[in-house]
């Protein structure tokens, strides 16, 4: 047995054991399903747990089953989705859900292998739903994971690097239970990285129930884990949205199916900062008669790769334009997903139409 195999064998029914004692209620928690996992799982990629408790509420209630979800309609559902952003991740469960429907009785297949031939599950996702709801020997292996684990094994390696993941999850394989403890295993050190091994601020050693155990903690190095390359400087793009106005109505628009926010609906918007005769030459060339063209303030949205930084106006048109939407404010809040990255502009929507 290697060291480090060693070390996990003693740390990690130290996990399950403190995680039976400590852990939180969480709604996803109460009836770990595999479906109820799955969306949880799928829910919590890259968002805080308090933002996802109401939205996974609101979708179990409107999508209860596998065949519910599959059978659903796309707006209904991105509406649903709202300010939770990556909607691929939306459509995904829809496709997954309807491959489900069609290939596997409705029911989340059991092996890793097979629920990462899903759309929108991985290595990740796939060893989450077998550990957790089938109690499968499978670890989880995402940034709290590798956060605490680096730590407790004082591991130099990149955590950004796939191969280092790999490695991980292998090691952890070799000493995962099965069972209810697979489960409770997956969770616990999710837990911890979420509530003590925490990401920014100090790590709370003091309370930990590895701090006996963990070589950065004994060693006291723990800032030294995890080691990460330093991300590569976002991509800025300079871009004008324009709240266009006709007759209590505002122009929204469908982005094209690929790309970023494939597919959602958005207010017009055009790369670079536009002057405001750009914007009058523009909509005149779009039969938009446009009137007055007011500021209406900047704002900025940061994807992963790239930040928006937008300017807007509002603009009073005197016919609706061609190649729009035109609705009132309470039809667009109601029934059309609008990107958290026009959230700025959403929230004057309703005083602009109301003026």
């Amino acid at each position: 047995m290697t060291e480090d195999g060693e070390l996990l064998s003693g740390v990690l029914p130290l996990i399950v054991e403190w995680y039976r004692a400590d852990r939180r209620s969480l709604p996803w928690r109460e009836e770990p399903t595999p479906y109820h996992v799955w969306i949880s799982e799928i829910m919590l990629q890259q968002t805080r747990i308090e933002a996802v408790i109401p939205y996974y509420r609101r979708f179990l209630a409107a999508f209860p089953t596998v065949a519910d979800l599959a059978a659903a309609e796309e707006d209904r559902l991105l509406k649903l989705w709202e300010g939770l952003g990556y909607y691929s991740r939306a459509r995904n469960l829809k496709k997954t859900a309807g491959l489900l429907m069609e290939r596997h009785g409705g029911e989340l297949p059991r092996s890793v292998r097979e629920l990462k031939a899903l759309p929108g599950i991985g290595d990740y996702t796939a060893g989450a739903i077998a550990s957790i709801a089938y109690g499968e020997p499978e670890p989880a292996v995402d940034g709290n994971v590798l956060r605490v684990m680096t730590r407790v094994l004082a591991w130099d390696a990149d955590i950004m690097e796939q191969r280092t993941r790999a490695a991980m999850a292998a090691i952890l394989r070799e000493k995962y239970p099965s069972g209810e403890a697979a489960g409770l295993l997956t969770e616990g050190i999710m837990e911890l990285g979420e509530t003590l091994c925490i990401p920014n601020g100090e790590a709370k050693c003091a309370d930990c129930p590895l701090r006996g155990q963990c070589r950065a903690c004994l060693s006291g190095a723990v800032e030294r884990y995890p080691v990460k390359a330093a991300p590569r400087a976002r991509r800025v793009e300079e871009r004008t949205v324009l709240l266009l106005r006709c007759g209590g109505r505002c122009a929204i628009r469908r982005r094209e199916e690929k790309g970023l926010l494939a597919g959602l609906w958005e207010f017009p918007n055009l790369e670079g900062s536009l002057t405001q005769t750009q914007i009058r030459t523009l909509l005149t060339e779009q039969g938009a008669a446009p009137g007055a063209i007011v500021p209406c303030g900047g704002a900025k949205h940061v994807f992963t790769h790239v930040e928006w930084h937008m300017n807007g106006y509002v603009v009073d048109c005197g016919r609706e334009a061609e190649g729009y939407l035109w609705k009132t404010a309470e039809e667009i809040g109601e029934e059309y997903s609008i990107p958290t990255a026009f959230r700025f502009y959403r929230k004057q929507l309703r005083n602009l139409l109301n003026t």
